[in-house]
């Protein structure tokens, strides 16, 4: 059975944490999320004065006897809320507060937690106070599902949390961008439709591959899969917010940079659109401009495609070469949003730099990308240079393409002979001739 219930309801109900259930592991930023949620979800009431709701969940619940529930999914959540009703309303009750929390990881955050709540209200003010202590009664909803059998309940959990196919981070991020732009009907629709006409792949590739890589590697850290877990670094900022960041972000628009923030809400589908066209735009560079072509000849394994689309359709070399591929758009497509210009000295230094740790590793995995990228020097790298890191903190684009690239190792070889040629072009590329 499935009913729709206010948290205030769900918290009345004797509810239970079975042993098997795993420690209460929310964090101070989940604490936080869910606050700035709920503070999200009292404006929007405030602002469109209907019955406005605001649904933050579901939970399942498997009914024993005596009306007592067992939580089978839902228990970080509710946990996280009994802190907040607890807080609110000193003195308030209920079965999950009389539970013998043993569990240290559990003990800890929930002391954590409880502390950080108290933390976040002492610098808020009563009315505030006042509008949670309504909102859990009056627009904050659960979707609660109950079975009589445990077996039930444990099918509805597996394919809530297993079966059932997770969003993509970016479909996440659509749906966050466009609550933000609920006050404006006309651009919101005008954005979904735009949305909907794109490749999705696309777009996947362009946070994945590109955008959240250069975002950590600017800032000297390793990089890591694009989750539903790093959709916070592209929420952007507040069209309200006083941030003296945030009113700069605001007057650089329609402008961009990948590693700087962006104003929430339609600037988000604005920069997909930017970066989607950005991206294009080096591939098509390097494809057609004739300075450009003994690079092209390198990516393509020697053959002269006419288009970039075909160049990216072209498959050659090894998965480390692909590697060292990107690594090199990477490079480009921060340099590019930079200066917007295709400097020939700056982007042959970028592709040396890039594809010298093809020739460097003889076995080359995105582990060894990631050091290479900030800098991290592994011993083996012919350049210890962290090239993102150089990029965003110069001021004018002959810093760039005045670095100094090492093309040649002390053995003037490369770490396998199937690497020769390359070895051979990134040397003719930089003047060399090729010659050993």
């Amino acid at each position: 059975m499935a009913e729709v219930k206010s948290i205030n309801e769900l918290l009345k109900m004797n509810l239970n944490i079975p042993d098997y259930q795993r420690p209460y592991k929310w964090s101070i930023q989940n604490i936080q999320d869910l606050l700035t949620d709920i503070t999200n979800a009292i404006e929007d009431a405030e602002r469109y004065r209907s019955k406005f709701k605001y649904r933050v969940g579901t939970i399942i619940l498997h009914e024993k006897t005596n009306d007592c529930f067992d939580i089978v999914d839902g228990q970080q959540r509710t946990i996280s809320l009994v802190l907040l009703k607890q807080y609110l309303e000193p003195g308030f009750s209920c079965s999950i507060l009389e539970k013998d929390f043993t569990n240290k990881i559990t003990q800890t955050n929930i002391h954590n937690n409880y502390l950080f709540i108290w933390e976040w209200f002492s610098l808020k003010s009563e009315e505030t106070k006042t509008a949670f202590i309504n909102a859990l009664n009056d627009i904050l909803e659960v979707v609660v599902i109950s079975v009589k059998k445990v077996s039930e309940a444990f099918q509805l959990f597996d394919s809530q949390n297993t079966r059932g196919k997770e969003l993509d981070p970016h479909d996440l991020l659509k749906a966050y961008h466009l609550r933000e732009m609920k006050q404006y009907p006309y651009e919101m629709e005008h954005a979904v439709t735009k949305w909907e006409a794109k490749d999705t792949t696309q777009i996947r590739e362009l946070f994945d591959m590109y955008l959240f890589p250069i975002w950590n590697w600017s800032r000297g850290m390793k990089s890591r899969n694009f989750t539903a877990k790093e959709i916070d670094t592209y929420k952007g900022i507040a069209e309200t917010s006083t941030y003296t960041y945030a009113r700069r972000a605001s007057k650089a628009m329609p402008y961009f940079q990948i590693t700087e923030p962006f104003i929430a809400g339609n600037d988000f589908f604005e920069m997909v659109d930017h970066y989607l066209y950005l991206l294009g735009d080096i591939k098509s560079e390097i494809c057609n401009n004739p300075k450009f072509k003994e690079i092209k000849l390198v990516i393509c394994g020697g053959k002269d495609v006419a288009t970039s689309k075909e160049m990216d359709q072209l498959k050659f070399g090894s998965a480390g070469f692909g590697y060292a591929k990107n690594l090199f758009y990477c490079a480009l497509l921060c340099y590019y949003d930079k200066f917007h210009n295709f400097d020939e000295m700056a982007v042959k230094k970028l592709f040396s730099w890039a594809f010298m740790v093809r020739v460097d590793m003889e076995n080359l995995g995105f582990d060894s990308i990631n050091k290479y990228a900030i800098g991290e020097d592994n011993g083996r790298y012919t350049n210890v240079i962290p090239m993102f890191s150089k990029i965003s903190f110069a001021r004018m684009h002959q810093e760039i393409s005045g670095l100094p690239i090492k093309v040649k190792r002390e053995s003037d070889a490369p770490s396998s002979d199937k690497w020769a040629n390359l070895y051979d072009a990134i040397k003719s590329i930089n003047g060399y001739g090729g010659v050993k």
